[in-house]
């Protein structure tokens, strides 16, 4: 039997998140008290413990005996002193930093002074809230994700008082719980509601500017980018309200940083009750619980093409199709593959249309620079496997040299989504402003760069941590596309971290 790091775990709240955590404790073997101020929750929320676990069992996934165990180690309180016996308190109630203070006050007359204090916000300074305590290096920030018992990832935050023990303990027993755990500094949103920020306000963006339908943006970033969901989905999901207010809580703790600022687009929504799934309605519809998706996929195009030519010096592989190229057509008889000098950013040029990685500019801007006509196309993690890849085309071109790039890519079984000319277009502009936060998350002494990405990946299912996608797209890529944006817009939204404008020279300071 593995050894318990402390005798009791005490866990203050009762609603969704502080049953959940209630129940990885108990499972990790600890005992625990569970108090609620409302009479009777607390015996509530164990009920429904016993029936999620009761589930378990059935699927087989649980043994009987375990069960039981779990059960039994979870005592519900009715008074507030009774967990005075508690090694570890976890508070799980209302996000209110008054109320919070409140509680702790209380909590550090009951209890012992080496117990250890931790709050489960997702939001609020854990240096505000240990700020009234008599002994605040004693207070952590242990922030579970809902559902507890499912999501892998807690961030152990340190506010500015917080010893080295307390954080090393804290983690400790994160990780006896069989969590990812990850430490944090507490700055505004911690890491990933801050990290995660762009993911939502890119596609917020997008909307708004009209380069592409809800449908379109959230099929891109699953399809071509790999993400389980598009952000209007999650969006959907997490609740309108909740989304926004995080938005804003980050925004306003950051003194109006432009780079969070709250989109009107979700406030009209949230003004309007209209939450996401929970109130039927949000960026979709879902009184038809069969939800029908729309994407503005291109008509089949037919078009002769008389030669392929790609460029001899590729660049960076992730930003090329040559692989996608090559593969189908080598053998084909139809059409040639020449190969001789062209700009080094070119990928392919289809008779007289270069079809160019976005890296920034706009298709119209790279047309005006090169005298040709230009298409750009959106990044995939993998060109090959993909179903579906997104295009901008000049307003220099003819609808013809556009549409010799749709019959192209629709003869290597692509369905081809055309935007609006975007500077960054979709996947790649997210993806650009994901690894530039979580590197000045980084650069500010946040969090750690490899917790960064174990946070991203455990803690929103991002297929890659966003220091990860930053290395395959090219740091030097990255903050091109970030500074031609600055230009575009004429706004510090889209500011290089100064790890970024390191990195991309191929410096690095150990961040």
């Amino acid at each position: 039997m593995k050894e318990l790091l402390f005798k009791t775990v005490a866990v203050i709240g009762a609603g969704a998140m502080g049953a959940g955590i209630a129940q990885v404790a108990a499972q990790a073997g600890y005992q625990v008290f569970l108090f609620d101020l409302s009479q009777g929750k607390a015996e509530e929320a164990k009920k429904n413990i016993q029936q999620s676990l009761e589930l378990r069992v059935q699927k087989g996934r649980l043994t009987r005996q375990q069960l039981d165990n779990t059960l039994q180690r979870i005592v519900c309180l009715s008074e507030l002193f009774e967990i005075s016996s508690a090694h570890l308190v976890i508070e799980a109630i209302v996000e209110n930093l008054e109320i919070k203070q409140s509680l702790f006050k209380d909590l550090e007359k009951i209890c012992s002074d080496d117990c250890i204090l931790a709050s489960n916000t997702s939001s609020i300074s854990i240096t505000a809230i240990a700020s009234i305590l008599a002994l605040p290096e004693r207070f952590i920030g242990l922030h579970f994700f809902n559902p507890a018992p499912v999501m892998k990832l807690v961030e152990v935050i340190r506010g500015v008082a917080t010893s080295e023990h307390i954080a090393s303990s804290a983690k400790n027993w994160a990780l006896s719980c069989g969590k990812q755990a990850v430490l944090a500094r507490s700055t505004p949103g911690f890491i990933v509601n801050r990290v995660a920020r762009p993911f939502y306000a890119e596609g917020l963006r997008a909307l708004e500017e009209d380069i592409a339908s809800i449908d379109d943006i959230d099929h891109l970033m699953r399809s071509a980018a790999g993400f389980n969901m598009g952000p209007f989905e999650l969006m959907d999901l997490i609740g309108h309200d909740v989304n926004y207010a995080v938005t804003k809580s980050v925004f306003d703790a950051c003194y109006q940083d432009r780079r969070y600022q709250p989109s009107l687009a979700q406030k009209e929504l949230v003004d309007a009750g209209f939450l996401g799934r929970k109130s039927g309605r949000g960026f979709y519809h879902y009184s038809d619980k069969h939800l029908n998706k729309n994407y503005n996929a291109c008509l089949p195009v037919t078009l002769d093409i008389n030669e392929i030519t790609l460029a001899e010096d590729w660049g960076n592989s992730a930003l090329t199709l040559k692989d996608l190229v090559q593969q189908t057509f080598l053998d084909s008889k139809d059409i040639s593959l020449n190969s001789h000098q062209l700009d080094k950013s070119v990928i392919i040029k289809i008779d007289d249309v270069l079809l160019m990685p976005t890296k920034g500019q706009t298709a119209t801007a790279l047309s005006k620079q090169l005298a040709q006509a230009v298409v750009t196309i959106d990044y995939c993690r993998d060109y090959v496997s993909t179903p579906v890849v997104a295009i901008s085309a000049a307003l220099q071109n003819t609808s013809d040299q556009t549409n010799k790039v749709i019959a192209f890519l629709q003869q290597l079984d692509k369905e081809v989504i055309l935007i609006k000319d975007y500077p960054g277009m979709i996947v790649w502009r997210t993806l650009s402003m994901l690894s530039n936060e979580a590197l000045d998350l980084a650069n500010k002494n946040g969090a750690s760069s490899s917790d960064i990405d174990i946070a991203m990946k455990s803690g929103v299912n991002y297929p890659l941590g966003p220091i990860e996608w930053g290395e395959r797209l090219g740091w030097k890529n990255i903050q091109e596309t970030l500074q031609s944006l600055t230009a575009f817009y004429g706004e510090e939204r889209y500011r290089p971290s100064p790890l970024l404008r390191q990195l991309s020279y191929g410096i690095t300071n150990g961040k």
